[in-house]
């Protein structure tokens, strides 16, 4: 009787609809740390899903304002993102991606309903941290490794590496179905794979080399919940490093 019910009331306005999303926005908050793929997977999802009203702030990475108390308290591993909606916490990207696309059936569908998309989405979306690891071992190598314990060797192996998945998702991309990762819709596999693509431009990647991965990447670029979510620090310095100007 409940649903028969909810099937004879009107449909909301246009008005109406927009006060229930700006009202569920408020209930969430997210600070971020711009460049940072994981945040910006959220931050497309929630342009995706028409929640554009959240709470955000934006912290620095160089300043340290990712171990500050703000964050602390809400990610005690001191990480960005920090996400919350009400009182659910979920900090890591994949999991504030999945709660979102499952909990707003508003905007655009992430999840398609075929099995065999869906499956092909789950692969290619679960498959993105392997893609991304190898390519920041690459980036952050002189970083994170102290210079006594850098070897050529271990350079050479890791940007050999990094060149093998690369060529790996160009021959997905070549046989997809449709101009996403994941055939003809743009879904979750997308949210997870594109700002990692789009890190590897930022670092001197080049586009002739592997012509699907660049076809996908200037595609993309200018959809509206990207370009509407784009990193503002690379804004700000459209000139990036060329770390793997060679790869």
């Amino acid at each position: 009787m409940l649903q028969l019910h909810s099937q004879l009331l009107p449909p909301l306005s246009q008005v109406q609809v927009l006060q229930l999303t700006e009202t569920m926005a408020k209930d969430m908050t997210l600070l971020w740390g711009s460049g940072s793929p994981p945040c910006w997977r959220i931050m497309i999802v929630l342009e995706e899903k028409n929640l554009q009203g959240y709470n955000q702030k934006l912290l620095s990475f160089e300043k340290m304002e990712h171990k500050s108390k703000e964050v602390m308290d809400m990610n005690p591993r001191g990480q960005l993102p920090s996400f919350k909606h009400k009182n659910y916490v979920l900090n890591d990207s994949y999991a504030a991606c999945m709660y979102l696309e499952s909990q707003f059936s508003q905007g655009n569908k992430l999840i398609p309903d075929c099995p065999a998309e869906q499956a092909l989405m789950y692969q290619r979306m679960f498959e993105c941290p392997d893609f991304h690891q190898k390519m920041a071992t690459v980036i952050y190598y002189n970083w994170k490794v102290p210079e006594a314990e850098r070897h050529d060797s271990a350079v050479k192996r890791n940007r050999e590496a990094l060149t093998a998945e690369i060529k790996l998702w160009e021959g997905y991309l070549e046989k997809a179905s449709g101009p996403f990762v994941a055939g003809k819709n743009f879904s979750l596999a997308d949210v997870m794979f594109f700002p990692s693509v789009a890190y590897l431009y930022r670092f001197g990647f080049c586009e002739a080399r592997y012509p699907k991965l660049a076809a996908y990447y200037n595609s993309l670029k200018d959809r509206p919940s990207i370009k509407a979510t784009w990193p503002p620090t690379w804004l700000e310095s459209p000139q990036g490093q060329d770390l793997l100007k060679g790869i």
